[in-house]
């Protein structure tokens, strides 16, 4: 078991929606890049929902996801893990990032995605006893990761598109550099949580 650190956010000011996994794993890892493995939904799944090609270069990834207002991040500042697995995690090693201050300094985040189930589990120990925001929506979504063998490509495309479909907001708007509509600001409605979109009770 070795100890283990996440990146830095990739995150713009005018960020509007956060996503958030619970640690990259090995091949992220060794790659320095946000869901690295080859055989992990992610980046197809945002490829899809925004219009960019996700065998792009990381950098033309990165840039289409903050020129959609959506920001990318871990939970889990650091933890020992062996392997890459979620459930490999020494739960007593887990130390979380500092998300009272990157919401300071992103105020405009109103609803966070949540990569998978350890994401938000590791949400509710760590970070939610220290935020004073009571307005933040939250929707756990399937992971991407390719253990999570019992949804297909297909449906969790599926349940990824109508949840950001869901917040997608202002389609008359200003449209991204893909062509297709960015996201509400938090003074938007459809930005202050969905019907059936905030986390049942832990």
């Amino acid at each position: 078991m070795s100890e283990v650190c996440s990146f830095p956010p990739v995150a713009r000011a005018d960020a509007r929606v956060l996503v958030l996994g619970s640690m990259p794993g090995v091949a992220s890892l060794s790659a320095g890049q946000y869901y690295a493995h080859r055989r992990n939904a992610f980046w197809p799944i945002m490829g899809a929902l925004l219009g960019f090609d996700p065998a792009a270069p990381y950098v033309q990834r990165l840039a289409a996801l903050q020129a959609a207002h959506i920001a990318v991040w871990d939970v889990l500042q650091s933890c020992s893990r062996t392997g890459s697995l979620d459930a490999s995690i020494a739960r007593a090693s887990e130390v979380a990032n500092d998300f009272p201050r990157f919401f300071r300094q992103h105020p405009h985040i109103a609803h966070v995605f949540f990569n998978g189930t350890a994401a938000e589990a590791a949400f509710r120990r760590h970070v939610l006893p220290q935020l004073a925001q009571s307005g933040l929506a939250m929707t756990r979504l399937p992971s991407t990761s390719p253990a999570n063998a019992s949804f297909s490509f297909d449906r969790k495309l599926a349940e990824w598109r109508s949840a950001f479909d869901a917040v997608r907001g202002c389609h008359s708007g200003p449209s991204t550099s893909s062509g297709r509509a960015g996201l509400c600001s938090s003074r938007n409605p459809a930005m202050s949580g969905v019907p059936g979109s905030r986390l049942p009770p832990g």
